[in-house]
Formats: C-alpha cells, sequence, structure tokens
C-alpha cells in the first residue's frame, strides 16, 4: 500500500517507517500538519498513519479535513492521548482506527493491514442501472437515454461506475482519478471535465441545467440520481 505517516518525533516516525517499508509498504513521511495536507492534497494514499499532537495543524483538524472531501482514504490514529473521549472523538471524526501509545510493533501493522484488507473488499459487480429516463448497461458497454441508445467506451462506464457507487456524495477529482486511472496513469483533470461534460449531453434533460452530474467548484464532482 501506499502510506501517509504523519509523525512528528523523529525516532518514532524512523521507527514506524522502517517497519512498514520492511512490510513492503511504500511510505512517504510528514513532520507537522502543514505538511500532511499539502502531500494529501498533492497525492494519493491508501493508508494515512495519524499522530494527532502535531504543530501547526493537529491531527484531529487534518482528520475533520480529509473526510469533508475523502471518504476512500483509510485513516489510523496513532497517539499518545489514550483517554476514551479522544478515541470516540477521532472515531466520530472519521478514522478507521485508533491506537495509543506506547504501542506492539506487531499490533500496529496487524491493524494497518487489516485497513488495507478492507480497501481491497471488491462491491457487488453492477451490471445495470437505471436514473430517471436512463438505464445504463454495463455488461454491453450502452446506455439508453431519453435521445436514444448511446454506445459507451471501457473509460465511459468505469467513470460512471465511480460515480454511482458514491452517488449523492461528493468526490474530489483525486479519488476519481486514483479509483478510475490508477496510481500510474494519471491524466489531466481536464480529462475528467470533458467526460462530464459528455455524460451531460447523453444524460441530461439540459446540459447546461444538469440535475444529475453536478460540479463543485474547487473541490470535485457529485452525482445525484
Amino acid at each position: 500500500m501506499k502510506i501517509l505517516l504523519v509523525e512528528d518525533e523523529s525516532e518514532i516516525r524512523k521507527l514506524m517507517k522502517f517497519n512498514l517499508e520492511l512490510d513492503g509498504h511504500l511510505v512517504d513521511e510528514a513532520i507537522d500538519g502543514r505538511e500532511a495536507m499539502q502531500k494529501f492534497t498533492e497525492y494519493s494514499y491508501d493508508v494515512i498513519v495519524l499522530d494527532l499532537m502535531l504543530p501547526f495543524i493537529d491531527g484531529l483538524e487534518i482528520c475533520k479535513k480529509i473526510r469533508d472531501v475523502d471518504q476512500h482514504t483509510k485513516i489510523i490514529i496513532v497517539s499518545a492521548r489514550d483517554g476514551v473521549q479522544d478515541r470516540i472523538l477521532g472515531l466520530k471524526l472519521g478514522a478507521d482506527d485508533y491506537l495509543t501509545k506506547p504501542f506492539d510493533l506487531e499490533e500496529f501493522l496487524l491493524r494497518v493491514n487489516n485497513l488495507g484488507k478492507r480497501l481491497g473488499e471488491k462491491p457487488i459487480k453492477l451490471r445495470e442501472f437505471e436514473f430517471g429516463a436512463n438505464t445504463i448497461q454495463f455488461d454491453q458497454y450502452f446506455a439508453i437515454t431519453a435521445n436514444g441508445q448511446i454506445n459507451l467506451t471501457p473509460r465511459e462506464a468505469e467513470l460512471l461506475k465511480c460515480f454511482i457507487e458514491n452517488k449523492n456524495k461528493v468526490i474530489t477529482r483525486k479519488q476519481i482519478l486514483q479509483d478510475v486511472w490508477g496510481y500510474d496513469v494519471y491524466p489531466s483533470t481536464r480529462t475528467i471535465d470533458n467526460f462530464i461534460l459528455s455524460f451531460r449531453k447523453y444524460f441530461e434533460q439540459n446540459a447546461k441545467e444538469p440535475v444529475y452530474f453536478h460540479t463543485i467548484r474547487g473541490v470535485g464532482y457529485k452525482f445525484t440520481p
């Protein structure tokens, strides 16, 4: 997995990074809250290992900011704050797991890898989906719309699946690039904009006043079937 390790104590960070890499993961480091948010904005990660007591922006605020725009990336808080209320608040703000310091390295690696297994869970295969006057046949790569039948490219079908699996949620451009294109072949975000324009022509009654495919300025997109 690709992991962002956010920890300001250098000895703990080195130990965690060494063991994560020994376990086969790719690890980026951030030593404070600002650097963590910068790297989260610029790159895609499977898991974020997050300390709470950080310079500039604390871990709880980072967790909240990430969850405002990204429900996909897994977050495990690793903190010396061991109170019940600290754990409850961290989980309420969207963390997937919470481990207190000092911790056992084997348990830490096990928890991180368990989050990875949850990333690997595959949704039920989507064969057909209806919204409004539109029906998408994913197995046969076509859609029936108010304007007739439209053939879909494999990339269009994958992008539509991404929207349907995240329906009624705002999804970031970064999440779409990660889910549909993968890490290695990142197109320009303008490419996604062009796909959205096509979807509006295909499926909207009025492409200039979309009902289904919305652009959320500065963040990403939202599909409301």
